[in-house]
């Protein structure tokens, strides 16, 4: 708790415009969350607010995540402004067309059935093109640069943002078929919640993995910096070992997915 509390102080003080973000996205999936208990209407076989507040989450955690990395690297202040915006506004924007689509009762993704979704689905890829730009600039950066953590942090922090890239790579797959579903038609029966397919091949799975990957590594990588008080080298040795095995895991899920087989068969 300590370290959360710690994380959104630094966040509010060194990324506040990244804080006001965070902040937006919590009320959003508030919102969603209520919608969830008001609001009854169905979209391939799920309520309509179940996708905002799936993003809402999913995009203040990287938000957040990114507010705090940022303060880690030795940029100027004036290149810490530029990358803020650049994510704030372009997950804030991306995050709202989620939020309008699902209280106009109809798909935010895929979904080209008139001239208005069709520039609405056009300009999120725009804007999650620019976020994957962001991803290659952190990856640089983090090869580039001698960041304030510990050299096994900061290697699991270079792991974490390659798995996020493969991640968004896992994105443009579903955009290129028009589909998150491999075997099957989008819809249809799923896990509680996440809706990912039982029945068929889901991309999102390895989607998913992939984009939280810049928490899950680092994090492995802290807690051991924290905990085993050894050589740098050994936690490096065990980061990247980590890293490595989560990088296979979602490479296994993908495959998976890519080979029709649902992530649990229910």
């Amino acid at each position: 708790m300590k370290s959360i509390n710690h994380i959104l102080r630094t966040v509010r003080k060194e990324s506040p415009i990244l804080y006001a973000i965070v902040l937006f996205h919590v009320l959003l999936a508030m919102v969603s969350f209520v919608g969830f208990f008001i609001d009854d209407r169905m979209l391939t076989g799920l309520n309509v607010w179940v996708k905002p507040l799936k993003f809402s989450i999913s995009g203040g955690i990287y938000v957040l995540t990114v507010g705090y990395l940022v303060t880690l690297y030795p940029f100027s202040r004036r290149k810490k402004n530029i990358v803020n915006n650049i994510v704030s506004w372009t997950l804030a924007i991306e995050i709202a067309i989620i939020v309008l689509q699902a209280g106009r009762g109809v798909r935010s993704h895929y979904n080209q059935s008139s001239l208005l979704d069709g520039l609405l689905f056009a300009a999120m890829g725009i804007l999650i093109s620019i976020i994957v730009m962001t991803m290659v600039f952190f990856i640089v950066e983090t090869i580039r640069l001698r960041m304030n953590v510990a050299k096994s942090i900061q290697g699991a922090i270079l792991m974490g943002w390659l798995v996020v890239l493969f991640g968004s790579w896992v994105g443009g797959q579903m955009i290129g078929q028009m589909a998150h579903n491999v075997g099957v038609a989008d819809g249809g029966e799923g896990l509680p919640l996440l809706n990912w397919s039982t029945l068929a091949g889901d991309l999102r799975v390895a989607h998913f993995f992939g984009l939280h990957g810049i928490q899950i590594i680092p994090l492995f990588a802290w807690v051991l910096t924290k905990k085993w008080k050894t050589k740098e080298r050994n936690r490096m040795v065990l980061s990247v070992i980590f890293g490595l095995f989560y990088a296979s895991w979602i490479a296994y899920t993908f495959y998976q997915a890519k080979q029709g087989m649902p992530f649990l068969k229910l």
